[in-house]
């Protein structure tokens, strides 16, 4: 037929007869292409016996295809060895061909659930999962030879209470995992740093405000720039201001309103809200001068895109800020002020970048979603390697 190829998607195959069996289709067919002994290339060969090969094939629309194919057992006269004939897409004592298992892969991988999809194929969940396992496997050997990304965003998530947390790679360039490893101390990662090929390449890594993940950039990513990220670095300024909050006025610091208003940038409120604010600084004049230093502060950490020049100015600012922390005589805030002391360089480099590890959290979103639809995972390496592959 001229249309055996399209019709089952596979070359150098000849139909010899379609049947329709209720919901099934049954396809018998043979294979017309060149056959060679799969031990030393020869081609010269004996027939020795015929058989029958049952395999399940891809579905036709809602059809379950099933596909009957001639085979034969070969004597080389090359080598003297017996084989049974090889043919392409189907491998070696196997009871499905490779578009049928790569559909399945396909179906699992776009949300399908593995019970759901083994009702509909008549197949077992676990041959689901078996197959699903493969096709991540060779998906993830493909990513191997892969080069260390140019900018690198560096965050943890926790794993499970076993093992606790586990450290994301993020390239922030092209948007994607690069890795995931167990462990966030400088012990559990300092051998992945290690044997980690390409770190030369690397311009960019942006980290939250971890030492140790610090130390080992420092250690492992010599001509790397390391850029505070800007989210973790308001969040600590919102942290020690609210504490301040609570040791100046404990019982105001408890009003669900105002703590709203107070966690707000100054201008994501409306004139009515930075009225309400402004009566209650009446009592707590204090309060209502550490409130507006901390929106000033946070203005200029939100900075970014800006040129060498006026970053130079706006360190300065940030200079006279941590100062003013560091000797306001409130112990939260002089903690605070020693802080961002400590990063001051890496606060100051993320004027000049836009990227930050927003991108890594939403990442832990979605990986967090495939431990739910797991169930949870036990085994790192299985977790692993669903994460390098879904979320590439």
């Amino acid at each position: 037929m001229p249309h055996d190829e399209l019709i089952m998607g596979l070359a150098d195959y000849e139909i010899k007869d379609i049947q329709k069996l209720g919901r099934s289709v049954l396809i018998q067919a043979r294979y017309t292409g060149p056959v060679s002994c799969p031990i030393c290339g020869c081609r010269r060969l004996r027939k020795k016996d015929r058989f029958v090969r049952r395999l399940r094939h891809e579905t036709w629309g809602q059809r379950l295809c099933y596909l009957h194919l001639e085979s034969l057992k070969f004597h080389c006269l090359g080598c003297g060895r017996y084989f049974n004939q090889r043919f392409p897409a189907i491998m070696p004592r196997r009871r499905s061909t490779e578009p049928f298992r790569l559909q399945v892969f396909r179906h699992h991988f776009d949300g399908i659930c593995r019970k759901r999809l083994a009702e509909r194929q008549r197949i077992g969940t676990a041959t689901v999962e078996r197959w699903f396992h493969d096709y991540l496997g060779l998906e993830a050997s493909k990513m191997i030879s892969e080069p260390c990304p140019e900018e690198l965003g560096i965050d943890e998530h926790f794993f499970t209470r076993r093992d606790g947390y586990a450290t994301t790679f993020c390239d922030l360039k092209h948007r994607k995992v690069y890795d995931v490893v167990l462990g966030r101390s400088e012990h559990a990662l300092d051998g992945y740093f290690t044997s980690l090929k390409g770190k030369e390449n690397v311009r960019m890594v942006c980290i939250d405000l971890a030492s140790n993940y610090r130390m080992l950039v420092r250690k492992h990513f010599p001509n790397a720039k390391i850029v505070a990220d800007r989210f973790h670095v308001i969040r600590i300024v919102n942290h020690h201001f609210m504490a301040a909050w609570r040791e100046l006025d404990p019982v105001g610091s408890k009003n669900r309103g105002l703590i709203s208003l107070m966690r707000r940038h100054q201008e994501n409120t409306s004139p009515e809200q930075q009225a309400r604010l402004y009566a209650y600084f009446v009592k707590y004049p204090a309060l209502g001068a550490i409130y507006e230093f901390k929106q000033r502060l946070c203005r200029l950490l939100r900075k970014k895109c800006c040129t060498e020049r006026r970053c130079r100015k706006w360190i300065h600012r940030l200079l006279h800020y941590i100062h003013q922390l560091k000797t306001c005589g409130l112990e939260q805030l002089e903690t605070l002020g020693r802080t961002l002391g400590s990063w001051d360089a890496e606060i100051a480099a993320m004027w000049r970048f836009t990227k930050n590890n927003g991108i890594t959290e939403g990442f832990h979103n979605k990986m967090e979603m495939i431990s739910r639809r797991a169930f949870g995972f036990r085994n790192f390496d299985n977790y692993r390697l669903r994460v390098r592959v879904m979320c590439a």
